[in-house]
């Protein structure tokens, strides 16, 4: 049975494959991240207020959660000093966490520094370290 907090990200990733169809295949496949970055390098050249990044953050990043999860697993937590969800893959054998909201914030505010396909390859490596290793870490 899926929680309140994964049924609310489950939807917003789905709303964003609809909304952005123009802009590629989202899928949720790990490729389609590189197009996410399209996206988000397109959003740095533009002056945001708080409240459109807060929206933007939240709709990329539950599609980047729901790539993670789709290809990795994990359960959806919600995090109230942070004031977002992480989730997290391969409890209780290991465990990675990811906050791709603050990720994508990041991504609109630093620009091709905080690449989201970067940040994923590390989130797949420490997945593959964690099932080896019983690794813990969060990536940031």
């Amino acid at each position: 049975m899926q929680s309140r907090l994964e049924q609310d990200i489950i939807s917003t990733a789905e709303s964003f494959t609809n909304n952005f169809s123009d802009k590629g295949n989202f899928d949720f496949s790990v490729q389609s991240l590189r197009k996410v970055d399209d996206i988000l390098e397109e959003l740095c050249e533009y002056e945001i207020d708080n409240d459109s990044l807060d929206s933007v953050s939240s709709m990329v990043g539950s599609y980047i959660f729901e790539v993670a999860r789709r290809n990795y697993g994990g359960k959806y937590y919600w995090m109230q000093d942070r004031e977002q969800p992480v989730l997290v893959t391969g409890e209780p054998e290991f465990s990675i966490s990811i906050f791709a909201f603050d990720k994508v914030r990041g991504r609109i505010q630093n620009g091709k520094e905080d690449e989201i396909s970067y940040y994923f390859d590390g989130y797949i490596n420490a997945v593959e370290k964690g099932k080896e290793t019983g690794y813990c870490a969060t990536i940031v």
